[in-house]
């Protein structure tokens, strides 16, 4: 029997890395980016987030506060924001007068999604911090206030910057959410009030994902931010007309995953470079492992898989990350889930 939950229409969204072509440029990447949020748009997509990543050849997202300019300015009713801004690498002023300012612009459509992860190596996270040192990571949620604080412009006045206001003064105020895979970031966006999205997509360790989830609705607090919680699952996808059509378009996603993770500098590979590739029995290992989370398949399949997925995780607020070498068929894959699941008004 259908569950009540899934009954329900699913709200879907999209996460964007800006993956770079081989071959191709990074302009060319973040133009798709742009374009693909224009796409999506007219296809009833809730929101769209964009990644931060740093040394990176693969992915050409390195600074999303400038993307989700350029997007918002490119669309008209869609919310906008970061998937997300690693706030580690940053100040707390900095990030909040950065979408204060994005807020002023386009008011109630932006959205703040702060990740605890260095989005990157160790060494490039401290050439992000030079001259000063690696941010302690035990400071994250102390940062997390300080971001809201500013945001709100409210500070206790015995706080060391309590005279300092973030500026400019929107009318509203962007909307924050906490990213991540581990129980930490689901705890403190639970102590803090605040909405929380799993990234499903990481592909690794998401047995313990249910686990996460509930443990945030277990000890959510309301806040001024959020009155109940609210859960939002981010996942691979990669949709086609056939099932052997999207296991054909994955491979490129693989085989730059594959060479991500091992150190090797690449951008997305063509599908018939992929599908050459002579994998070890590790790296088919690893793949095995990698893949089993990722929704690869036809229209039909791909609903279902969602769907699975939205009961097991008690949302319907889904988002979709989708990469392959071809711009064109990473579009239509959108086109097909949104058909399929009907999500145009």
């Amino acid at each position: 029997m259908r569950s009540v939950l899934v009954a329900r229409k699913l709200t879907l969204s999209v996460v964007d890395q800006s993956p770079v072509r081989q071959g191709g440029t990074a302009g060319d990447a973040l133009r798709e980016t742009i374009e693909l949020a224009r796409a999506t748009e007219k296809l009833g997509y809730q929101r769209f987030w964009v990644a931060e990543h740093h040394n990176l050849p693969g992915f050409a997202g390195t600074a999303p506060e400038i993307m989700i300019g350029q997007i918002a300015a490119r669309t008209n009713t869609m919310r906008v924001g970061s998937g997300g801004v690693m706030l580690s690498h940053y100040s707390a002023l900095k990030v909040a007068e950065t979408f204060r300012m994005l807020e002023s612009l386009y008011p109630g459509r932006i959205d703040l999604g702060i990740g605890r992860a260095p989005g990157s190596d160790p060494r490039t996270a401290a050439a992000l911090a030079y001259p000063g040192g690696v941010h302690d990571i035990s400071y994250f949620p102390e940062q997390v206030d300080d971001v809201l604080a500013y945001l709100a412009d409210e500070r206790d006045p015995a706080h060391p910057f309590a005279g300092v206001h973030a500026g400019p003064t929107p009318a509203t105020m962007p909307e924050v959410w906490l990213l991540g895979s581990g129980i930490d970031s689901a705890h403190l966006a639970a102590q803090r009030g605040l909405p929380f999205s799993y990234a499903y997509f990481f592909g690794m360790g998401v047995e313990h994902g249910p686990t996460i989830v509930e443990s945030y609705r277990r000890y959510f607090r309301p806040s001024a931010f959020l009155s109940e919680p609210q859960v939002n699952v981010a996942v691979q996808v990669l949709c086609a007309e056939t099932e052997e059509e999207a296991k054909r378009l994955a491979a490129s996603r693989n085989l730059v995953r594959l060479r991500i993770v091992t150190g090797r500098r690449s951008g997305v590979p063509p599908v018939e470079e992929a599908l050459a590739y002579p994998y070890t029995p590790q790296e088919r290992a690893y793949l095995a492992e990698f893949t089993r989370a990722n929704v690869d398949g036809n229209p039909q399949q791909v609903k279902a898989k969602l769907e699975a997925i939205a009961e097991l995780y008690q949302t319907t607020d889904l988002s979709i990350v989708t990469i392959c070498y071809d711009f064109t068929a990473r579009v239509r894959s959108y086109e097909l889930v949104a058909e399929v699941c009907g999500i145009k008004s």
